[in-house]
């Protein structure tokens, strides 16, 4: 059995996603952030970082445990182990693996930084701008190839798109405005946001 701590952050969301998208079987151990319960002993000796999401796989390969907490790295173990949402042609996984880093590396960071930034005590409109305006620019980006293209990587969905779909639906939430106005992005989200098992992973 596996068991996913998270909470509702893109991370969070992301983590889900994959374990319900890939069906694979788990129990989720919802983390209060504002409480601090992600500073608790018992949850520093899984993460020392004292971040969500945490899986712990109790059957891991060979039978070992595995304890991951990076949302990204939880994504592709989730793929591997089911075997979905890989590309099985080796000269389709370069596109698959730049959409998932852009996503995972570009946007949730800017996001996080945006999002520090306004919950602060005196938020610094001219950072918080930059942030938007790069935010806005990658989302333009993505309109662009979603014009040309069904999902991040091409035909197929694949871990690359729930984790882009992690930071597109949070930003949605908190900042609609950074996402307006993009048909092909909209479009895409629409059609992410209608699949049961993305459906079943927001719900924290």
């Amino acid at each position: 059995m596996i068991d996913l701590y998270a909470a509702g952050t893109s991370n969070g969301m992301r983590a889900r996603i994959a374990l319900e998208e890939c069906g694979l079987a788990y129990t989720l151990h919802p983390v209060n952030l504002q409480k601090g319960e992600q500073k608790t002993a018992e949850f520093l000796a899984m993460n020392p970082n004292g971040q969500i999401p945490v899986m712990v796989d109790n059957d891991g390969p060979g039978g070992k445990k595995v304890t991951l907490s990076q949302s990204t790295a939880i994504l592709l173990y989730c793929a591997e182990k089911s075997g979905k949402f890989m590309p099985n042609d080796p000269a389709a996984r370069p596109a698959m693996l730049q959409a998932l880093m852009n996503a995972s590396t570009d946007i949730t960071p800017v996001f996080g930084a945006l999002f520090a930034v306004l919950q602060s005590k005196e938020p610094h409109a001219p950072t918080a701008q930059i942030f938007k305006d790069r935010l806005r620019g990658f989302f333009k980006v993505w309109d662009d190839r979603f014009a040309k293209q069904k999902c991040c990587a091409g035909d197929d969905v694949s871990v690359a798109d729930f984790s882009l779909y992690a930071g597109y639906a949070r930003i949605k939430g908190a900042a609609a405005d950074l996402v307006d106005g993009l048909p092909n992005l909209a479009r895409w989200g629409e059609m992410m946001t209608a699949r049961p098992a993305i459906q079943r992973a927001l719900k924290f």
